[in-house]
């Protein structure tokens, strides 16, 4: 168990960054052999097991998998908030000497011959240029053709965190924020094998929103100030390539609205833009359009805007109807 303890200031200086780096990580430990991935990821998950197969320039992250549970920053360095992967990659690569060594024998002190330990302690440099490879192929063959969509689930998140904290404060915030994550004022208590316990003060904290947190659950530690945490992103169904839709004699809002507004208004658990929705159900932009103007017309949907993007949520007649028709317990707002 992790206890993190928050003060007034800390919580003030909470922060919330995407990672292609950090997603690329998680989504290798969906790929082990043991794991049977959930269905959004089940048709990414063959082919990127090919991937990391048959491409030789992965192996370095494939011994990452078959090492240690607990791994040093500068094997996955911490969210600067870029949205390039390669911008991540090259921090990778930067990473001077006397830092692997350190962070080395700070979480293997007593693993110096093991496989996954021993080329990042003989020759630091080439070892990191090495892993820095394996993140961009296994990106490329993997993960690149998904990232626009991925990269507009995760955006949606940090800017729904964002207004959820500064409109309805700390408690809403780490609300749903994780399964094994509990929020105790002023305690964030996270589920995890190790043991570990912060004061008030000491870090400030850093939210890291995941398509692909099914995978396995992060937190950074070697950074003398910042503590990062991942969680999911909400509409990683957005990922299917074939969606798994209700039967229709079980779909009374769809034989009421019609399937496609029925499948918009299900999608709204919190504000999302029509380019969001579109990802998630795997819809023209246009179609999710002409849905929502017809759901905002009829009171269940309400728009506002944040800078250039406007985004759509539930009112509390849209969370009734779903309450009502489709058993679905959305009374509360999120968002």
């Amino acid at each position: 168990m992790i206890r993190i303890e928050l003060d007034e200031a800390a919580l003030g200086a909470t922060r919330i960054a995407v990672s292609p780096l950090w997603e690329a990580f998680c989504s290798l430990h969906l790929l082990r052999p043991q794991r049977r991935p959930s269905w959004p990821y089940q048709e990414w998950a063959v082919r990127a097991r090919e991937v990391v197969r048959e491409d030789e320039r992965v192996r370095p992250l494939r011994q990452l998998l078959d090492g240690p549970l607990n791994f040093p920053d500068f094997i996955l360095p911490q969210p600067t908030g870029t949205h390039s992967v390669y911008e991540e990659t090259a921090q990778v690569r930067a990473t001077p000497s006397e830092v692997v060594r350190t962070q080395l024998a700070e979480h293997y002190p007593d693993l110096d011959e093991h496989p996954l330990v021993r080329p990042y302690r003989e020759d630091p440099e080439a070892a990191c240029a090495a892993l820095a490879d394996a993140y961009e192929a296994y990106w490329e063959g993997a993960l690149a053709d998904l990232w626009p969509t991925m990269r507009r689930l995760v955006e949606d998140e940090v800017l729904v965190r964002a207004r959820t904290f500064a409109t309805e404060g700390v408690d809403a915030l780490f609300a749903g924020l994780e399964s094994r994550a509990r929020w105790e004022p002023p305690v964030l208590e996270l589920t995890k094998h190790i043991d570990a316990e912060y004061r008030a003060g000491e870090r400030r904290l850093l939210l890291v929103p995941l398509v692909f947190a099914e995978g396995c659950r992060l937190y950074s530690t070697d950074d003398p100030e910042v503590l990062a945490v991942s969680f999911q992103a909400r509409g990683a169904g957005a990922l299917r390539e074939s969606p798994e839709p209700l039967a229709l004699a079980e779909d009374r809002l769809g034989m009421l609205l019609g399937r496609g507004r029925a499948a918009v208004l299900r999608q709204l658990g919190g504000p999302l833009t029509t380019a969001g929705l579109a990802d998630r159900l795997s819809l023209a932009p246009s179609t999710v359009s002409e849905h929502l103007s017809g759901l905002a017309e009829a009171g269940v949907v309400t728009r506002h805007r944040v800078g250039r993007s406007v985004y759509y949520q539930l009112t509390d007649t849209g969370r009734s109807l779903l309450a009502l028709l489709s058993g679905e317990d959305v009374l509360r707002a999120v968002g």
